[in-house]
């Protein structure tokens, strides 16, 4: 099943701590069992990859209903009802979301000033195959959706400026960015290499360590979107490599490779790794080549240990 927005957790984190103090974590692993998440659901992180999505999600439940006043912290990764809580329960609520919170001015302060600081937008994007926009989300989906929108934009332009650049700026391209990704030589040893267009079918190899114990192979091809790579592109490639007694081939294009290329690759013997223009510029923007750092926002949450 899908694992429910923060908003849907709110009564039910609430109806956790109903008999008493509870920790955080347990009603992380009991609300999941009652849910029935299945193990993929629970393992599902946060691109940070030191949550999971749906601990978050109960952990900003529980923010939400702090602030609301519904309930209050004890000790480190624990908390009980208010007086207030207590009440919402028995009142038998049907929902709990951010529209029933408002009803306590703690709460409407609370968001005033957060939209306010922040100047929340409304975002839409796709995650892990939920939707994410500024109702339903959590202000770290909503930042990392943002952070999603503006690299999808950077993305295409750095595609747009690949395409619009000379012939050999492909090649130089792709010997910084295996470079940046620390495969070995030198900027010089593999400009010499990748000059070599047309040397048999290979346009360049590359050092896979700093000694040269091994070595990539590679096929560049510059083509616009819609001038996919085909099978047989891939078998003259695997021709090549066998003719140079080479195990291993990178293909890098700024197209895409049809299903049957994929699928050739994958069951020759040698190993060839594809890399289209959507991963091209994924692993440009990851290693920071072709694009610069323009500014580093930090997020900052409460240290447990500093208040014990």
């Amino acid at each position: 099943m899908a694992i429910p927005d923060y908003q849907s957790l709110m009564l039910a984190v609430l109806n956790a701590a109903s008999s008493g103090e509870v920790r955080i974590s347990d009603v992380v692993e009991f609300l999941a069992d009652q849910l029935g998440l299945s193990s993929e659901d629970r393992g599902i992180l946060l691109p940070s990859g030191k949550q999971t999505l749906f601990a978050n999600r109960v952990h900003w439940a529980k923010t939400y209903l702090g602030k609301a006043g519904l309930i209050e912290l004890t000790r480190r990764g624990h908390f009980k009802l208010t007086a207030r809580g207590q009440k919402v329960l028995q009142s038998k609520p049907k929902a709990i979301n951010n529209n029933y919170l408002k009803q306590f001015e703690e709460f409407r302060n609370f968001v005033e000033k957060s939209d306010t600081d922040a100047g929340i937008v409304s975002i839409a994007a796709k995650s892990n195959d939920i939707t994410v926009d500024k109702h339903e989300a959590t202000p770290d989906e909503i930042m990392r959706a943002a952070h999603h929108k503006i690299n999808a934009s950077l993305a295409q332009e750095l595609l747009e400026r690949i395409l619009a650049a000379p012939p050999d700026f492909f090649e130089r391209l792709i010997i910084n960015l295996l470079l940046s990704m620390g495969f070995g030589g030198s900027v010089a040893d593999a400009g010499r290499a990748l000059g070599r267009s047309g040397d048999d079918g290979v346009d360049g190899v590359i050092d896979q360590d700093a000694l040269g114990l091994d070595r990539v192979y590679i096929q560049a091809k510059r083509y616009a979107v819609g001038n996919n790579i085909g099978s047989g592109a891939i078998r003259d490639f695997f021709g090549s490599l066998d003719r140079h007694k080479a195990s291993k081939g990178l293909f890098v294009t700024t197209s895409t490779f049809s299903s049957s290329a994929r699928e050739t690759a994958e069951f020759l013997s040698k190993r060839i790794v594809l890399v289209d223009g959507d991963q091209l510029t994924k692993l440009m923007i990851r290693h920071n080549v072709g694009c610069r750092m323009e500014e580093t926002i930090y997020f900052k949450k409460i240290d447990e240990e500093f208040f014990e």
